[in-house]
């Protein structure tokens, strides 16, 4: 099953579940909030079914959300048909915005997902100016082990997305510096995984 049936098959479900760590949830939206202005045009890479998009969208001037699932797409785009300067676009994440520029990139719960994160970062600086922002929030796995396993067993029966890589915090700021990045904020929310939150500004 390719990624694309994969989110496509669970789409209706997952645009239903709760948040998980809604205290955890609020602090990103804060952080992000923090970094985004009245002016910006952004670009979500991994929207989804478009929660988060319509969430931040109040304080930017243009939002684009992408996903490689058609159907999280369609399920977007029902959310924001009243919001105007929101909008919805089926696209990978190595491709989305391609030819275009954007003030902020955001990608959240996807670096892990995606087949070669290194090569996300750098198209992602190919979109930004300099002092553009790469925003992005990531399970890293790789310091718990015992998830591999796990992750594992339900691919196998069609439950989990392939592939999903076991990162740490160090990996990912390494990649972005490497993509011409520089980290300019960080934190765990929650700490516990972490689901490392990331600010890099493009140099």
């Amino acid at each position: 099953m390719t990624p694309a049936a994969f989110w496509d098959g669970i789409a209706q479900k997952y645009s239903t579940q709760p948040i998980g760590n809604m205290d955890a949830y609020e602090a990103t939206l804060d952080r992000v909030r923090h970094w985004l202005r009245p002016d910006m045009s952004v670009m979500e890479l991994g929207c989804g079914t478009g929660t988060t998009a319509l969430k931040l969208a109040d304080g930017v001037a243009r939002y684009l959300g992408t996903d490689l699932s058609k159907e999280m797409v369609r399920i977007a785009n029902d959310k924001a048909s009243a919001v105007d300067h929101v909008s919805f676009a089926v696209d990978a994440a190595g491709t989305a915005g391609a030819g275009q520029q954007y003030d902020a990139v955001l990608a959240f719960n996807l670096l892990h997902l995606v087949d070669d994160p290194a090569a996300v970062m750098a198209h992602v600086r190919g979109l930004l100016p300099e002092g553009g922002l790469f925003i992005s929030k990531t399970p890293c796995l790789g310091g718990k082990p015992w998830f591999r396993p796990l992750i594992w067993a339900l691919q196998k029966i069609g439950k989990a997305p392939g592939p999903v890589h076991s990162l740490r915090p160090a990996q990912i700021e390494s990649a972005l510096i490497a993509a011409g990045f520089e980290v300019v904020e960080t934190g765990g929310y929650p700490k516990k995984l972490p689901n490392w939150l990331v600010v890099a500004r493009a140099v």
